[in-house]
């Protein structure tokens, strides 16, 4: 087919030794890539809660009012915050929901302003097979049954590795939501109260619900004069009871003949195929009214959608059938309907987009666009091309893809939501793409990849925008020399504007890498971005999940950073690992997780310019080591998370069916919630077995409550409280209240004093009367050791059940076999995707390589707590493609990472395919957290290179 969705973020590579000098590199133009923004004092200082339609004079003009759930009145279970991919409540706007799974369990909204339709995000579980499973949800107004609205999870639930499937034995689900809209039949005032309720669990066990969006949609817009109507004149059947695929290429055929506008009555059509348009005007009676939609029922690569024409040999991938070649189009208008198609897996070689091929001096304007693949993947050379005003929501792969040799055209004032991957992306593929601009949109939520990108590009644009959650693999904002054909001419060149965006929860971790991708990222992966002025000013980066600025792979040069304001960091505010040059002005940092603010480890080659008025991100002492865990939540300057409303049951996530055994620690991992959380210290660590992890409060804020939810009223009798051992003795004044419905609660021990003491275990046992009880919670108002609230674990004993010793257990498992295996490893450079992390992924065939020609390289594995150690294995890829070769190398333990012993000189290693490729070192025995190796030379290539590094206990 002739598209794809930007390609997955970086796609696996593979390299005989022969080929790798010939792809080691690309070369990339000189750029001038100019990043602006508007720090406003309209815009909050911290992103705890903050919604992207928060932000004053930035992203688009809405229709609609949007209603988080978790803000909303409801009896369900609030899950999240959370933002590791994988989670139901990572990909949740905000990274917030609420889960209803029972009868009667709903979320209510309050409306603020007049409405007749909602569209509301959810999402339920998916069948054992994949297909989908269907169900419906009530919908009520003011306690009046409106109707039961459908709902299913066929176009979510994604699974596998890129490019995903529908098959839930390729396990890593993700992609879980979807939306859906209806008309109410009649508009309810502000006040009204419109709730989403569960009538039944029997086709679902829960529903999810994230947000709702209430609009008043206006009547259908009337027939205009002098239009050809695919109803009336051509024979389309607005029922979708038959393909009206040839009804609407006939039509428009004859609009372009006759030199008059088409018209699609209300109605749904089904379409087979795509409807090839060229010098016509297409329009509907609004895209609440006006839906196209369908797939041919044998041929997966045909579905409904409106195209232009290839310019002959254009394309990407898939057939061009004749009747779609000969472009561009020109002077096409698209407007006022929807295209809602029925796309539920990601096949980069399929035409199921719904809208695509090559327009000229033309323009997309109110569509929405919906369950197909990507919304508008355009191939060029095409020129002047418009999307603006439009809905783009629930796609498998991009929201919008500018592919190969467009230029001057623009995606303006328009809504992305739920993208599989880049929600607006510029990919200039072997033809130079100049001239183009995202400008005054709003981006939510996108799955995989970026927010905003231009790989490669001239003369680019992305100003006035508003982008929130990146779930994984991306960040917000991405310029960048990366991907097929973006090389020589087509490399990011001329002048690239960033202006006056705003980024919110961007940036997050990428299940390849390993580490984490910055809110703001460059690339040059290709060929070096060089000779260009790229400005960065006026620029707002909240909440990031990872860093707020990155630099990763080749060498970018001349970037200049002004007005920038970064307002919480997962890590660091500067994340460094490839060359650069940047200068930066009146570029404030606050609320950094890392004490440290930098890491770099390519040390000089990362060349700062520093003007007036800088604060919070510099240090001359930049850390290079293993990567931190991300703290979420703003960093310090973050206010605590809301408690849940008194009349909302805590549970963060739906019990399950069968109780916990009577015997033993009824607490553990069941749903608990927390008054607050400082960084990651959050309330699941008190319920998670292990006591050397721990909750804890935020500072300076009593009192502060933990409350455990047993699944079912349990026999209870007593509490045991711990923190991790070694802690110094610490009395907090705690009390233990019960509850059977989460609403109305006893006290069953009073407030005291109670002494946490290293010397015995730093484990306080309270007993309480017996009884029955659902909910448990403490509450803390006060602790001598620390201005906070800390529990490690709170457990619950009751009917006989005895909890366990004082003494604490191990905090890790006992150590055998590979203990490195899926361990956090950072090097001190690679090349291409020849990353760290291959090197502990358990797969001899993925390796690390280094930068060439710049030894000594050091490989460095943080094993999680000090271990027994007394062996490594060193290993490179078992195939004689990989011929004989020595590397120099030592090997050295740490127990803090800072102080270093040596516990293997060093000497050539010798890695022979005869033998495997293996190499096994003896090292002396003792306990160490951390091993490195160090590489000073290798006589098969001028690189280190390791495909596994193991290390054993003896």
């Amino acid at each position: 087919m002739a598209d794809h969705t930007a390609p997955h973020h970086h796609p696996p590579r593979h390299r005989t030794r022969t080929a790798l000098a010939a792809l080691a590199g690309t070369a990339l133009a000189a750029a001038s890539i100019s990043v602006v923004t508007l720090t406003t004092t309209a815009t909050p200082a911290r992103a705890a809660g903050l919604s992207p339609f928060d932000i004053v004079g930035r992203g688009a003009t809405v229709a609609f009012i949007e209603h988080e759930a978790e803000s909303a009145a409801h009896n369900g279970s609030r899950i999240g915050p959370d933002r590791r991919y994988g989670t139901l409540p990572s990909e949740a706007s905000g990274r917030e929901a609420i889960t209803l799974d029972a009868v009667g369990e709903y979320v209510e909204f309050t409306l603020t302003a007049p409405a007749n339709a909602i569209t509301f995000r959810y999402s339920i579980p998916d069948n054992a097979a994949g297909t989908g499973r269907d169900a419906t949800i009530d919908l009520r107004a003011n306690g009046t049954l409106v109707k039961a609205v459908p709902v299913t999870s066929k176009y979510g639930w994604y699974y596998g590795g890129y490019p995903f499937n529908n098959n839930p034995g390729d396990t890593n689900p993700h992609h879980f939501y979807d939306e859906t809209r209806t008309l109410f039949g009649t508009t309810y005032p502000a006040g009204a109260k419109i709730r989403l309720q569960v009538s039944s669990t029997a086709q679902s066990p829960t529903f999810t619900i994230d947000l709702a969006d209430f609009e008043l949609v206006a009547a259908p817009i009337a027939k205009p004069a002098n239009v050809l109507d695919v109803v009336t004149d051509f024979g389309a059947d607005p029922t979708g009871g038959t393909d009206s695929t040839a009804r609407f290429q006939a039509a428009v055929d004859a609009g372009r003949a006759q030199g008059r506008a088409v018209w699609i009555p209300p109605g749904s059509f089904t379409l087979w195929d795509h409807v090839v348009v060229d010098g016509v005007t297409l329009r509907g009676a609004g895209p609440w009214y006006s839906v196209l939609g369908g797939r041919h029922p044998t041929d997966r690569k045909r579905a409904a959608g409106i195209y232009g024409k290839y310019v002959n040999g254009g394309g990407y991938r898939g057939e061009i059938r004749p009747h779609e070649a000969g472009g561009p189009s020109r002077n096409v208008l698209l407007r006022d309907f929807a295209i809602i198609g029925d796309i539920r897996e990601r096949i980069d070689d399929d035409q199921v987009n719904a809208i695509g091929g090559a327009m000229s001096d033309s323009v997309v304007d109110n569509v929405w666009m919906q369950h197909t693949k990507v919304g508008a993947w355009m191939d060029g050379p095409m020129n002047n091309f418009t999307i603006r005003n439009s809905r783009i929501l629930d796609q498998t792969a991009d929201g919008v893809n500018f592919h190969w040799g467009v230029t001057n055209s623009t995606v303006t004032n328009t809504f992305v939501r739920n993208t599989g991957d880049d929600a607006l992306a510029m990919w200039a593929d072997t033809v130079p793409n100049v001239g183009n601009s995202f400008t005054h949109n709003t981006i939510g939520v996108t799955v995989l990849a970026n927010h905003l990108v231009t790989y490669g590009g001239r003369d680019i644009r992305i100003t006035d925008n508003v982008t929130a959650d990146s779930v994984t693999n991306g960040g917000g904002i991405h310029v960048a020399n990366r991907y097929t054909g973006v090389n020589g001419p087509t490399t990011v060149a001329g002048t690239i504007t960033v202006a006056r965006n705003t980024l919110i929860r961007n940036g997050n971790s990428d299940y390849n890498w390993r580490f984490g991708v910055g809110a703001i990222w460059f690339s040059a992966l290709n060929e070096p971005i060089q000779g260009a002025s790229i400005v960065v000013s006026d620029t707002d980066i909240l909440d990031s999940s990872y860093a707020a600025l990155h630099w990763i792979e080749g060498t970018t040069s001349g970037i200049s950073f002004n007005n920038v304001r970064i307002d919480g960091a997962g890590t660091y505010a500067l994340q460094v690992q490839a060359p650069s040059q940047v200068s930066f002005t009146n570029v404030r940092a606050t609320g950094i997780a890392q004490a440290n603010p930098m890491h770099n480890c390519v040390g000089s080659g990362f060349q700062i310019t520093q003007g007036a008025g800088n604060s919070g991100w510099y240090t001359a002492n930049p850390y290079c080591g293993p990567w931190p865990e991300p703290q979420w939540g703003g960093g310090p300057t973050s206010p605590p998370p809301s408690s849940p409303p008194p009349t909302t049951p805590p549970p963060t996530t739906p019990p399950p069916t069968t109780p916990p055994p009577a015997g033993g620690n009824l607490a553990q991992g069941r749903p608990v919630v927390a008054s607050s959380h400082n960084q990651s210290y959050v309330a699941g660590n008190a319920v998670d077995g292990n006591p050397g992890t721990y909750w804890e409060s935020v500072n300076s804020a009593f009192p502060q409550t933990l409350t455990v939810d047993l699944g079912s009223a349990r026999s209870v009798d007593r509490a045991v409280l711990k923190l991790p051992a070694g802690w110094e003795t610490r009395t907090q004044m705690l009390s233990v209240l019960g509850s059977t419905d989460g609403n109305s609660w006893t006290t069953l021990a009073g407030s005291a004093g109670r002494t946490f003491n290293p010397a015995t275990g730093n484990s306080v046992s309270i007993n309480l009367p017996a009884g029955e009880r659902r909910f448990l919670r403490l509450s803390i108002t006060g602790n001598t050791g620390w201005p906070a609230a800390q529990i490690s674990e709170f457990e619950v004993y009751g009917g006989g059940s005895t909890p366990p010793p004082t003494t604490p257990p191990p905090t890790t498992p006992p150590p055998t076999g590979n203990l490195a295996l899926g361990r956090p490893a950072v090097a001190s450079s690679h090349t291409d995707v020849y990353l760290a992390g291959n090197a502990v992924d358990g797969n001899a065939n993925t390796y690390w390589e280094s930068a060439n020609n710049a030894f000594p390289q050091t490989l460095t594995v943080d094993l999680g707590v000090a271990r027994q150690v007394g062996r490594v294995v060193l290993r490179l890829p078992p195939s004689s493609a990989w011929q004989t070769r020595t590397q120099t190398l030592s090997v050295l333990g740490s127990t803090d990472g800072n102080s270093w012993t040596t516990l293997a000189g060093s000497a050539g290693r010798t890695f022979d395919p005869a033998t495997g490729n293996t190499v096994s070192i003896d090292l002396p025995a003792g306990e160490r957290r951390f091993l490195r190796l160090n590489v000073t030379g290798n006589t098969g290539w001028s690189a280190a290179q390791l495909a596994e590094f193991e290390i054993h206990p003896t």
